[in-house]
């Protein structure tokens, strides 16, 4: 498994992890004809419009490539955007496709930009999760703590976000060459 800095041309890729993880994640916790509407095609664009086509300073895209399925995974991350919350560093999205999960492809991609973070915002770092989602578990595991939570509107509905977050990172981290 290969973790690097997302390309441009990895849109069509990103976009189709995008969209199939969140159909199998939000199934049952987001309503079903928004995820039936989610459109490969349209995250493509946006992905390559809006976030790989840009430089956008303090944006930081990785994915995971496997050898034999191609990209299986990305995260991306910048600075907080949430002023309520102290921490420095954000986990903006971080999704991998089902047969993926379990594998420690999601820790590599966490503790990468992790790092990355640690050196271009500061030590902390938080993410947004839905309170239904089975991940949370996963940011749990390795040291997140509940520090904040929030009502948003998504497609038809209001739902509940849990904030995780850690004050120092360089706990966290293991080291890895720089990119």
């Amino acid at each position: 498994m290969i973790i690097r800095r997302a390309r441009i041309e990895d849109s069509t890729s990103i976009a189709r992890v995008h969209v199939d993880s969140w159909r199998s994640t939000y199934a049952g916790l987001l309503p079903e004809d928004m995820l039936l509407r989610l459109s490969s095609t349209k995250h493509e664009a946006r992905w390559w419009r809006q976030v790989l086509g840009r430089i956008r300073r303090r944006h930081y895209i990785y994915v995971a490539e496997d050898e034999a399925d191609g990209v299986v995974g990305f995260i991306s991350g910048g600075p907080s955007r949430d002023r309520e919350l102290d921490q420095l560093g954000e986990i903006y999205a971080l999704y991998l496709l089902d047969e993926y999960h379990g594998a420690g492809v999601g820790k590599a991609l966490f503790f990468r930009l992790a790092q990355k973070l640690r050196r271009e915002c500061g030590k902390s770092l938080s993410v947004w999760v839905l309170a239904g989602n089975p991940s949370r578990f996963f940011y749990e595991a390795i040291g997140g703590k509940r520090i904040a939570m929030r009502t948003e509107w998504l497609g038809d509905e209001d739902v509940l976000e849990i904030a995780y977050g850690w004050g120092d990172v360089d706990e966290l981290v293991a080291p890895s060459r720089p990119d």
